[in-house]
């Protein structure tokens, strides 16, 4: 049995790291984005050469100093779970591996260092620090409707795919090579172009009548655009909202969260949740 002291500093060493809604975890977790911003605002400028060769010491030591807080970071989140493989595998845990090791690859292997950006994607935990999860049923909704919706998207965009085939083919036959048109696949490219309303401008029909199709082709593309957004919105209103997550507790043994606010036992496997109300 673990001595009481170690469960306890291993309690709160948990709260402080994996939770937001206790003072010292909200300060743990600003801090951390803080740090991350910073590491972001060095690499940016490291890319820029005539300030690098102005201050290139200075930003290759905050570099170190920031990746070396990422490296004790990391070791404290797995010690403080109950099962450190659950976290390391999560995707929590390869986002923080893989913001943590650019640094050190680059000892090794020339121009990796530009990777540290990944840690931009641990900008994601704002989210538990603005209590911005009690709206991840809204995402959770979406989602769903998306996966519902996804047969008949596809079914829409290999339509959509024919479409341009066809009307890029009758362009090419139109237009002509002198045109700009030179074969079939670059007219399809023309016509996905004008389609999705983007136009590049670097093909343009020059006759009348390839002008008229271009304009059924822009009106068109307007109803499509319309169509897959209709198609999600349908399926939204049939699915039923989430109850949303209330706080930030987070289960020491199976890193589990979503919990209510009074809830004492972790919903996925039962154990006690140490928060501090």
């Amino acid at each position: 049995m673990e001595p009481e002291n170690k469960h306890n500093w291993k309690t709160k060493l948990h709260e402080i790291i994996y939770e937001a809604d206790t003072p010292s975890g909200k300060l743990f977790d600003v801090i951390l984005l803080i740090t991350i911003i910073a590491s972001i605002i060095l690499v940016m400028l490291e890319s820029i050469a005539s300030f690098d060769a102005k201050y290139h010491n200075f930003l290759n030591i905050s570099e170190w100093l920031i990746t070396i807080l990422f490296t004790v970071e990391y070791i404290l989140r797995i010690i403080t779970v109950k099962k450190p493989l659950k976290y390391i595998t999560s995707f929590y845990g390869i986002i923080d591996l893989l913001s943590t090791i650019p640094k050190y690859l680059s000892l090794i292997f020339v121009g990796t260092h530009a990777l540290v950006a990944l840690r931009a994607l641990r900008l994601l935990r704002v989210f538990r620090i603005l209590k911005l999860a009690r709206y991840s049923g809204a995402s959770n909704k979406l989602i769903v409707a998306l996966k519902a919706s996804r047969i008949k998207i596809s079914v829409f965009l290999f339509a959509v795919v024919i479409i341009s085939i066809i009307l890029g083919t009758i362009m090419y036959l139109v237009e002509g090579e002198e045109n700009g048109f030179t074969n079939i696949p670059k007219s399809v490219y023309w016509c996905i172009v004008t389609l999705t309303t983007v136009g590049y401008g670097d093909i343009t029909p020059h006759t009348a009548l390839g002008q008229f199709i271009a304009t059924i082709v822009m009106i068109l593309g307007y109803g499509i655009i319309a169509v897959p957004t209709g198609i999600v919105t349908a399926e939204m209103t049939k699915t039923r909202d989430e109850k949303p997550q209330i706080n930030t507790q987070c289960c020491s043994n199976c890193l589990a969260q979503k919990h209510q606010d009074d809830a004492e036992f972790c919903h996925k496997c039962g154990c006690k949740l140490h928060y501090d109300k």
